[in-house]
């Protein structure tokens, strides 16, 4: 049951990053085109945020390897300080920002990894927001039926939907 249920996992995963892929084509095309007045361009662009901003946090978080001495000494070729690191445990050990250092000057985690995570988060809040905008304006009648009448002109309703 328990490989079946990481099975699944990993098949889920592996579909976020395919259909994430192919928004990565999509999300420049729709910006030309115009279909980012539309739910799914934001939709795409929530997906992508979030799959980036997460891939930027485990790259960040599993920076410093099992053993943070030898990834210091043997990965990076950096001097590892046992005692900067007991007197700054509690840095290391957080989910945000993230740090994982060698010494008082090196730092595991890239630099780019912070203001990407950053960023994807406004990007995902954005979206959100932009979403959530969408379905008020659906839900009150002020979404894509009053939009399509306005370009279209005033066209009179067909027998069949006017009852």
């Amino acid at each position: 049951m328990k490989e079946a249920g990481v099975l699944a996992v990993w098949g889920l995963l592996l579909a976020w990053l395919l259909w994430s892929l192919w928004n990565l084509y999509r999300i420049p095309v729709g910006l030309r085109d115009g279909s980012w007045q539309r739910p799914l361009w934001w939709t795409r662009l929530w997906s992508v945020s979030l799959l980036v901003g997460c891939v930027a946090w485990v790259r960040g978080a599993l920076s410093g390897g099992f053993d943070v001495g030898e990834t210091c000494a043997y990965a990076h070729h950096q001097m590892y300080d046992s005692a900067y690191r007991a007197v700054h445990l509690a840095e290391s050990q957080r989910l945000f920002p993230l740090h994982n250092k060698c010494n008082a000057e090196y730092d595991l985690v890239p630099a780019w990894v912070n203001p990407t995570v950053v960023n994807c988060a406004a990007f995902v809040l954005l979206a959100t927001a932009v979403l959530l905008w969408f379905g008020v304006r659906r839900l009150t009648g002020r979404g894509a039926s009053r939009i399509a009448v306005r370009r279209l002109g005033c066209v009179a309703p067909s027998p069949v939907t006017r009852r």
